[in-house]
């Protein structure tokens, strides 16, 4: 029924046909195996080898970040210094954060959309570059006002966030770029392993088919089943081996993750060292200052109580107190905000000898304090106040240095130098001012940073590490140099070296109408509006106002000032504070200048040092917080009978 039977040599010949397909389809199975195997592994090193590439550009891009942060730190000690090797050393990390960026373009070559960010970070880069190169250009010129404004101004401007932003993007777009290269690599080798998994089912049906049909076929199978498994073995290796990296990646990544927050910790441990330091410092040197303020009243109340005595001597040394803690804080703000000196003809003998009460009142009944002059009568140009604040600072640490007990000398002397005799001085005639002590001395390691700020040897509360700091940037904007002298056990020569002023002839001298166009009136009464929301200044300005024979009327609120205004009968002069709740003096000055065009301005403010400040009140006097009624008298008569003024002209009294 089924028809006659296959012969032998038939039933051989399809055996051998099926035994060839089943060779062939074998052969193929294991070669689909062998491919998949590789481009699993060509898969995974693809992925290992665009892994390594971001991680290299991304630290590339830290490095420039680094680098341009070294830089712009560079450059700040290079504007307080002036020293020009700070400034090659910022022109030096400025070029080479430049080869960076070269570099990171060419490592991103392969990649339009990194590459098109590299483009955005470089002209950001060069926007900040040119910022940056206008505050060296003016410290290497010698224009220290400028530079430190400029300075100040660069710390917080749009080409610095652009550049910030535009690195910040980049190094998200690598994170991104090596994301998905990831995803598509372990797409890729999970997919060749399914079809791999299948291939190996249909080999196995394989092998079942051909043990039923001959020995020989079952025996190649088996050796191929054999090969099947040795590359199975190999690919648990190869997977082994991904999750071996994979673990040692994440790790590496935990371990970066805690290095930056030990970093982090470490910076806020130093921010809040340094604080420290500043508050017992300020604390100690405004209670010296307290002392001789609070002393003084107290034994000018007790003579006036008694009848008896001169109690004028003993304000005056509290007034002499309380301009010395006004002069720190101008010292402090001139620290923080690199405040302009001004400058003009100063004897320092004369500067010596009247601190000479200060001093002794300072340092105590158990410190000598002499003086000596070499029959030097030279003038110098420079800022008193800074001068004083100078030798002060000289003195104080002085008198750390020799316990409380000891010899203080101060030694004026007539030199002329040459040219890098001492430090970076140009050759001339200079005034030199020594302030010698009997102290413990300091090491050559300290010598090497008594310079730098907040550098101090002293327990905490004892000193902030401004006080050389200071003396080094007021020498260096007066054109001036700093020697010091010491050893361990041998004391400390502080020396500080100032050009010669040598004044004009008599013929040379400016009009007394350039100096102050007209003089104050005297018995001449005023209608004044003060506006301060300070009440106790309020009420001391009043007062000072009505004991000068004026007519002042208060005001608290800036808001009401237009209000209250009207109620006087005219307004000769605004007298009022810069910076109040609400709106500030100059706004309120603007939208008062319609109503009343004719009246004066006099702006009273603790603090005048940014140049955006400056450029808000120009035209107008300005006096500074404290001030005493001869400063506010002349204050007022000067806006009254002059005409408005330029900025570089406005008035600081203290």
């Amino acid at each position: 029924m089924f028809g006659q039977a296959a012969s032998p040599s038939e039933s051989d010949k399809w055996r051998t046909i099926l035994m060839v397909m089943v060779a062939v389809l074998g052969v193929a199975v294991l070669v689909g195996l062998i491919l998949i195997l590789r481009e699993a592994d060509r898969q995974r090193d693809r992925a290992l080898a665009w892994q390594s590439h971001s991680y290299e550009v991304m630290v590339l891009a830290r490095s420039l970040s680094e680098t341009t942060a070294q830089a712009e730190a560079s450059l700040g000690r290079y504007v307080i210094s002036g020293e020009r090797s700070m400034g090659q050393i910022y022109s030096q990390e400025w070029q080479k954060a430049g080869f960076q960026i070269d570099r990171l373009a060419i490592a991103t070559d392969d990649n339009a959309r990194q590459e098109h960010k590299v483009g955005l970070l470089r002209d950001a880069f060069t926007l900040r570059g040119q910022e940056l190169a206008r505050v060296a250009w003016y410290t290497l010129h010698g224009k220290n006002r400028e530079a430190y404004a400029f300075f100040n101004s660069a710390r917080d401007t749009p080409a610095l966030h652009e550049l910030t932003k535009r690195l910040n993007d980049f190094i998200t777009g690598e994170r991104e770029l090596l994301r998905e290269r990831s995803d598509k690599a372990n797409a890729a080798v999970a997919q060749s392993t399914e079809i791999a998994g299948v291939l190996g089912l249909f080999g196995l049906a394989l092998i079942f088919a051909a043990i039923a049909l001959a020995w020989g076929i079952a025996r190649a199978r088996a050796d191929q089943a054999i090969a099947t498994a040795e590359a199975d073995v190999e690919r648990a290796r190869a997977e082994t081996l991904s999750e071996a990296v994979k673990e040692a990646t994440q790790k590496l990544h935990a371990e970066a993750r805690e290095r930056v927050a030990a970093e982090a910790r470490l910076r806020q441990a130093q921010k809040m060292e340094a604080v420290g330091q500043l508050t017992g410092g300020i604390a100690h040197d405004f209670n010296n200052m307290l002392a001789v303020v609070l002393g003084g009243l107290d034994l000018a109340k007790r003579q006036m109580d008694r009848g008896t005595g001169d109690p004028r001597r003993h304000l005056d040394n509290a007034m002499e107190g309380a301009s010395r803690a006004a002069a720190l804080t101008r010292r402090l703000l001139a620290f923080s905000r690199a405040d302009a000196l001004t400058p003009e003809a100063v004897e320092p003998n004369g500067v010596i000898d009247g601190m000479f009460d200060l001093l002794e009142r300072t340092l105590g009944e158990q410190i000598a304090i002499h003086k000596q002059v070499h029959a030097c009568d030279w003038q110098i140009w420079a800022d008193r106040n800074q001068l004083e604040n100078a030798l002060v600072n000289l003195a104080v640490n002085a008198r750390d240095a020799m316990n409380g007990c000891g010899t203080l000398r101060f030694t004026t002397d007539c030199v002329v130098l040459q040219s890098g005799e001492v430090g970076q001085c140009p050759a001339g005639e200079y005034v030199s001012i020594a302030v010698t002590d009997t102290g413990c001395g300091m090491t050559p390691e300290v010598l090497e940073r008594v310079y730098e700020p907040f550098f101090t040897t002293k327990p905490v509360g004892k000193g902030t590490g401004l006080g050389l700091s200071q003396v080094f940037g007021f020498v260096r904007q007066s054109q001036g140099e700093v020697a010091i002298r010491s050893a361990p056990g041998e004391g400390t020569c502080v020396t500080l070296y100032l050009p010669r002023h040598i004044p004009m002839a008599a013929d040379q001298q400016p009009p007394a109408s350039a100096i102050k166009a007209i003089s104050p009136k005297p018995g001449e009464d005023l209608d004044i509006l003060v506006v301060e929301d300070d009440p106790r200044v309020l009420t001391a300005t009043v007062d000072a106002l009505t004991e000068l024979g004026h007519h002042p009327v208060a005001c608290i609120d800036p808001l009401k000032a237009q209000e209250i205004a009207a109620t006087m009968p005219k307004l000769d002069c605004i007298v009022s504070d810069v910076l109040m709740p609400g709106r500030t003096g100059p706004e309120m000055v603007e939208e008062m200048k319609n109503i009343y065009p004719r009246a004066a301005v006099v702006f009273v403010t603790g603090y005048a040092g940014e140049e955006a400040d400056r450029l808000s009140l120009a035209g107008h006097i300005v006096v500074r917080k404290p001030f005493t009624m001869t400063a506010l008298a002349d204050a007022v008569q000067d806006a009254v009978h002059s005409p408005p003024r330029s900025p570089d002209r406005m008035a600081a009294s203290a």
